[in-house]
C-alpha cells in the first residue's frame, strides 16, 4: 500500500487532511474487491478533490477506476452541461490541474444546474449507471454490493436541500454503492442528515457510511477554503476543451491566442438536411430556429440508438449558418470519424465565454472558405 504522503507531494497546493486519507485507504483496501463510492455534501466541502483523491488511491490496487460525474456545474473531465462516465487509467499527479478526458459514455443536458429538469437529469444519470452495470458488473444485469469488475466514483453536486436532497434519495435508493462518503461543514444547518439517509428505516445493509470534515485547514492551520468562482472555473473548462481543436505543441498561450486561433480555424460542414435540432429547457419558435443557433454551443449527438437518450460525442460552437446553400458550420475538436454519426444538435444554456467573443471575427456568421466537409 502507497503512503498517503505520496499523492500529498505531488499536488503541493492541496491539502489531504489524514481522515481523508485514512477513508481513502479504507475503500481502496477493505474487504469489498471492487467498491462503488459514493460521494456526497454540501457546496464547497470538497468532493470534487476527495474524488480525484480517491481515484489515485483506488488506481494504486486497481488498473482502471470508473467515475459518474453528475455535477453539470463543475465537471471534473468534460466541459460543463454534461453528465458522463469516465474510465480513468492515470493517476492525477497534480489535483490543482484541471484535465479534460474522453468520456466512454456521455449526455448532454445543457444547464449548469438540474434545477431546471430534474427529471432529465435524474434519467441520464441512471442510465449512465445502469451502462456501467451493464458492462463492468460481474452479475450481469444486476449490481450486488462488491460485485463489480471496475471500482466505481460518483461525484455529486453540492445542492442537497429540496428537490437536491430528494434527487440524491432517489440516486441512492437506486444504485449500489458499497460505501457512502458524507463530508461536513462546519455550518451544521447546511449538511446532509446522520447516517443512511435515504433509507426509511436509518440503516442501510452492506453499505458503509464515512463520514469525514472538509479540509478547513492545513498543517499550519491556515485556511484552505478557498471561495469558488464556478463561473470563471466553467469558461476556463470550456476554453480548454475547444482547445483541443488546435496541435498539443502548437504555441496558444494567452485567451486572445485562442480565440483568434479558433477565428481562423476551417470549421466543418454539416448538412441542415442531415440533422434535426432540438432545443433542450426551452421552447424556441421554428422561425427562430436558426437565429438563436448562431454563434452558440451545441451539444453533438448520436440518437441513432435512442432518440430519448442520444448519446453526446462532445461539444461544437455553431460558427455560421448558410441557409442558401443549406449548410451549418461548425467548430469542434472531435474528431470527423465520430462526426459521421452525428445526426443531432442539441441546444441548451451553455454559453460560449465573453472572452472567446471579443476577437473581431471570432465567430462571425456565413463563412463559406476553408470547409470541411462531413460528408
Amino acid at each position: 500500500m502507497a503512503a498517503a504522503s505520496e499523492t500529498e507531494s505531488s499536488s503541493p497546493k492541496i491539502f489531504i487532511p489524514e481522515e481523508w486519507s485514512n477513508a481513502a485507504e479504507a475503500i481502496a483496501y477493505g474487504s469489498v474487491s471492487f467498491p462503488i463510492a459514493f460521494v456526497c455534501g454540501p457546496k464547497n466541502s470538497g468532493k470534487t478533490t476527495f474524488s480525484r483523491h480517491l481515484i489515485n488511491v483506488l488506481l494504486q490496487r486497481h488498473k482502471k477506476v470508473a467515475y459518474l460525474d453528475t455535477d453539470v456545474g463543475q465537471t471534473e473531465f468534460t466541459p460543463p452541461g454534461l453528465l458522463s462516465l469516465t474510465i480513468i487509467d492515470k493517476i492525477t499527479t497534480d489535483l490543482t490541474v484541471p484535465c479534460l478526458k474522453t468520456p466512454e459514455r456521455c449526455f448532454f443536458y445543457g444547464d449548469i444546474s438540474s434545477k431546471r429538469d430534474p427529471t432529465t437529469y435524474l434519467t441520464y444519470i441512471l442510465a449512465l449507471y445502469d451502462h456501467y452495470v451493464k458492462e463492468y458488473c460481474m452479475n450481469n444485469n444486476t449490481a450486488t454490493r462488491g460485485s463489480a469488475g471496475l471500482p466505481l466514483v460518483i461525484n455529486t453536486p453540492g445542492w442537497v436541500k429540496g428537490i437536491g436532497y430528494e434527487i440524491l434519495v432517489d440516486m441512492l435508493k437506486y444504485m449500489f454503492p458499497t460505501h457512502v462518503v458524507k463530508i461536513q461543514i462546519s455550518a451544521e444547518r447546511k449538511n446532509l442528515p446522520a447516517g443512511a439517509f435515504w433509507s426509511s428505516e436509518g440503516n442501510a445493509d452492506a453499505v458503509t457510511v464515512i463520514e469525514i470534515n472538509a479540509a478547513l485547514q492545513d498543517h499550519f492551520n491556515r485556511s484552505v477554503l478557498v471561495p469558488k468562482d464556478s463561473r470563471l472555473l466553467r469558461d476556463l473548462r470550456i476554453m480548454a476543451y475547444f482547445r483541443q481543436c488546435f496541435p498539443s505543441d502548437m504555441t496558444i498561450s494567452t485567451i486572445k491566442e485562442l480565440a483568434r486561433a479558433l477565428a481562423a480555424h476551417p470549421p466543418y460542414e454539416i448538412s441542415i438536411s442531415s440533422i434535426k435540432i432540438k432545443h433542450v429547457h426551452c421552447q424556441v419558435p421554428v422561425t427562430e430556429t436558426f437565429y438563436s443557433l448562431n454563434a452558440s454551443i451545441v451539444g453533438l449527438a448520436d440518437s441513432s440508438m435512442s432518440e430519448q437518450w442520444p448519446e453526446c460525442v462532445g461539444l461544437g460552437i455553431v460558427r455560421g449558418i448558410d441557409t442558401f446553400r443549406g449548410v451549418l458550420h461548425v467548430i469542434t475538436p472531435v474528431p470527423q470519424q465520430s462526426l459521421d454519426d452525428v445526426d443531432l444538435l442539441l441546444q441548451g444554456f451553455i454559453q460560449i465565454p465573453t472572452s472567446l467573443l471579443q476577437v473581431q471575427g471570432c465567430i462571425s456568421p456565413y463563412m463559406s472558405a476553408n470547409v470541411l466537409s462531413t460528408n
